[in-house]
């Protein structure tokens, strides 16, 4: 009721941005907690006694609940209701939150990180189909690169946040942070966020689609996760990559055959949906390993302290924040096609720019490189976002920002082992090392080169595929119950 009654005191336009600034603190937390946690990790070892592979599973599982349950997270929003499953999520975030930085031993905080992407697979879908459902077809790309310009703050806040924290204060408050920005995240939703789900037809939870989809999701990010320890061609490994195969054909036979299925296989029939889904996976290939291996380069390498290397990012991340809601309105008048193949052509310069760095290099050879890379990802994922949420019928928009999201997820996985596999046929473990920067450049330096051909292949995807998706019929299709 008090909801209702301080709802009623904003008009329309103001309650739409408002659910924008609900739905960007959740989305805040669930991207600040992809990078907080590795400059702390030093800390949490020393404190909780745990071994390196504890250590790894602590941002493992993280990540391996948060892209298997991601598909399940969307469709849940659509049948129970977005806003529902979103506040649902940012409670389940929050508490796991509490839980983690109150943990005494590593198996749990492992058990809790695991929780914590329990509640982020169900908020991060929401969050897109959330604004889906609430901004017209007019401005969702501005909205959309607002959601963009947060998500890139969150992850360069991240290196910087932890290792302050961590050094001035204590790791467990790298989850505590989570607590009050949880809180009135949940307030601020309960009162702006408009009820939302698909009406157009009968709606049931699809156990055996949620079973197989989750099951492959399993096999092949664990598989992605532990390939380089345990050998790609490892009979476990190709067992995994096997197994999640088996099971995605099966996913696809049984939704095919659902009378209410989890996922409607329809929606790749979409050239627009099927191009941006795949440019989207692409760009998390491309880019998103790349990142990792920098952060590395500019720390063993180039000798830059955790805090200063998370500084480091900070250009990339201004140009991403400045220019990722122009690229959202540009992309509202004129389209996504051609925003998106430009952008992935920067980013491809950008990655060439990269593999140009050696062990002499300063900052100012690695801006370049940042700056280009800020842009093109400016310009490639907001209007990447919008092309492919703008070909979903509002109805479907969970499950269409659930995809998307998990091929972001899976594109970064993906990315992270191919080029760690790249640097690991140039160098071992224990010669990534200041002393003995050879072998480490060389294998950055082809890892890059390889993740430019990638961004590249990414542009003309973009532009083969994607078509400009018509107002009218995007509005027309919206099938809402709104409360």
């Amino acid at each position: 009721m008090r909801s209702k009654i301080l709802a009623s005191f904003l008009d329309e336009e103001q309650r739409k941005w408002w659910t924008l600034v609900a739905v960007s603190f959740g989305l805040f937390m669930i991207m600040l907690d992809n990078t907080v946690v590795n400059v702390a990790l030093p800390s949490i070892q020393r404190d909780l006694n745990v071994s390196v592979s504890q250590l790894e599973w602590v941002i493992n599982g993280y990540f391996l609940t948060f892209a298997v349950l991601m598909l399940s997270g969307g469709k849940l929003a659509d049948m129970l209701g977005r806003r529902r499953i979103f506040v649902v999520g940012l409670v389940i975030f929050t508490l796991s939150s509490l839980a983690c930085g109150l943990a005494t031993s590593g198996s749990m905080l492992i058990g809790f990180r695991a929780v914590q992407g329990v509640g982020a697979a169900m908020m991060n879908p929401a969050t897109l189909s959330i604004i889906t459902a609430t901004f017209p077809p007019r401005q969702r790309g501005t909205a959309m690169g607002i959601w963009v310009g947060v998500s890139a703050m969150a992850l360069a806040l991240g290196p910087i946040t932890g290792g302050l924290l961590a050094e001035y204060a204590h790791w467990s408050w790298i989850f505590f942070i989570n607590i009050p920005i949880g809180a009135l995240a949940i307030v601020v939703a309960r009162v702006v966020i408009k009820e939302s789900k698909d009406t157009s037809a009968e709606q049931r939870l699809d156990l055996p689609g949620l079973l197989t989809s989750g099951g492959s999701l399993f096999a092949l990010t664990y598989a992605l996760i532990e390939a380089n320890n345990k050998g790609w061609t490892s009979a476990e490994i190709l067992g995994l990559f096997a197994a999640s195969a088996v099971l995605l054909a099966a996913f696809i036979l049984l939704e095919l055959r659902q009378r209410v299925p989890m996922l409607d296989l329809s929606l790749f029939r979409n050239p627009t949906f099927a191009g941006a889904n795949s440019t989207m996976l692409l760009v998390a290939l491309s880019m998103f390993g790349v990142f990792f291996f920098v952060s590395l380069f500019i720390q063993n390498i180039l000798g830059y302290s955790p805090v200063r290397a998370g500084a480091a990012f900070l250009p990339m991340t201004l140009c991403i924040i400045l220019f990722a809601p122009v690229a959202g309105k540009l992309s509202d008048r004129i389209g996504s096609r051609w925003l998106m193949g430009g952008g992935m052509v920067l980013v491809s310069l950008s990655l060439v720019f990269f593999s140009l760095l050696d062990a002499n290099s300063s900052f100012w050879n690695l801006l370049p490189a940042l700056l280009v890379g800020g842009v093109g990802m400016a310009m490639a994922m907001t209007p990447t976002t919008s092309a492919a949420m703008g070909s979903v019928a509002v109805d479907k928009a969970g499950v269409g920002s659930a995809v998307l999201n998990s091929m972001r997820q899976v594109g970064g996985s993906l990315g992270v082992a191919i080029m760690g596999a790249i640097l690991g046929s140039y160098i071992t473990v224990s010669q990534i090392n200041p002393s003995f920067p050879g072998q480490f450049v060389d294998g950055f330096q082809a890892a890059n080169r390889v993740a430019a051909g990638i961004a590249f292949a990414a542009a003309i995807v973009a532009v083969a595929t994607v078509r400009r998706v018509r107002t009218e019929q995007a509005e027309g299709e919206a099938v809402l119950e709104m409360g």
